[in-house]
């Protein structure tokens, strides 16, 4: 009787094994789920992008939300002004097919001109627009000089002392503050929805090329950014309507996106071609 036990003990012993063995590889590896959870697709290291349903609440929910991801530690950001390049202006794809960038969004809203942006813009030594609005409350700011400061950053002038903050970047553009440095929407509400490009700045300092064609208002939008799992900190209105413009193409994926018109509170939608821009930031790999 003693030696059927040593042996019944011996033959449970290798079963058990076997099976804590593979409860621990089921712990071990990713689940199915978890790895659909993850909206972000890998373009290259430290370039992303993720299409995005806006809850359901909002009108145009068959329009997806897209969100390029980028990391200012593997990517320069570009401002280029027609101004500053012999007045030639191109659509967001023709920038980057001439000035040799992964991708390029709306540097901002441009005025009556077709060149001057509507806030105050500069570029290391050239000067688009001298005058800072006092209604448009960020600069998105970029080609630091001082190591001490983010890479990119969107200013925020409630927040933020812009004259001390001038002496530490080469490069601004003015725009209308979307979200606040409190993650808080800061436009009212309205009827009249547009196409939307806008630039934001993630809790880890990364940048965000952001493009709507769905019309939404600004209040719309800012809420719905806030609801995205994309860990937004601050963001700023570049353009709407039929400007707004992105376009990307790094290792076999394109995205070349244009706005809309304009609605009114009776809707309609007119799909526009891509128009000549005066002024983008684009992006470039560092190395």
């Amino acid at each position: 009787m003693e030696l059927k036990g040593k042996m019944n003990h011996r033959n449970w012993k290798g079963p058990a094994l076997l099976l804590f063995f593979f409860i621990g590889m089921m712990f071990c590896l990713p689940s199915p789920d978890s790895a659909q959870d993850d909206p972000w697709k890998k373009i290259d290291e430290g370039l992303f992008w993720a299409e995005f349903d806006p809850p359901p609440r909002f009108p145009a929910t068959e329009s997806k939300v897209l969100v390029t991801r980028i990391d200012p530690r593997y990517y320069a950001f570009k401002l280029l002004c027609a101004s500053e390049h012999e007045r030639d202006r191109f659509t967001a794809r023709g920038w980057c097919e001439k000035m040799n960038l992964i991708g390029a969004i709306n540097a901002g809203m441009y005025q009556e001109d077709g060149y001057s942006n509507v806030g105050y813009m500069k570029n290391f030594a050239h000067v688009n627009n001298r005058r800072l609005n006092s209604t448009y409350q960020s600069v998105v700011a970029f080609n630091r000089i001082d190591a001490t400061v983010p890479e990119i950053q969107i200013i925020d002038l409630k927040c933020q002392n812009f004259e001390e903050m001038k002496t530490r970047y080469q490069t601004f553009v003015q725009n209308i503050r979307m979200i606040s440095c409190r993650q808080e929407n800061v436009w009212s509400k309205q009827d009249n929805r547009w196409s939307l490009a806008v630039l934001g700045i993630d809790k880890n300092g990364n940048a965000l090329f952001i493009f709507s064609e769905g019309p939404y208002s600004g209040h719309e939008f800012n809420n719905i950014l806030l609801s995205l799992p994309i860990s937004i900190y601050n963001a700023a209105y570049l353009e709407g309507g039929p400007q707004a413009s992105l376009y990307l193409s790094a290792n076999g994926i394109q995205l070349d996106e244009v706005g809309t018109y304009e609605t009114g509170p009776e809707g309609g939608r007119i799909r526009a071609t891509p128009r000549l821009l005066p002024n983008v930031i684009g992006i470039k790999r560092k190395f």
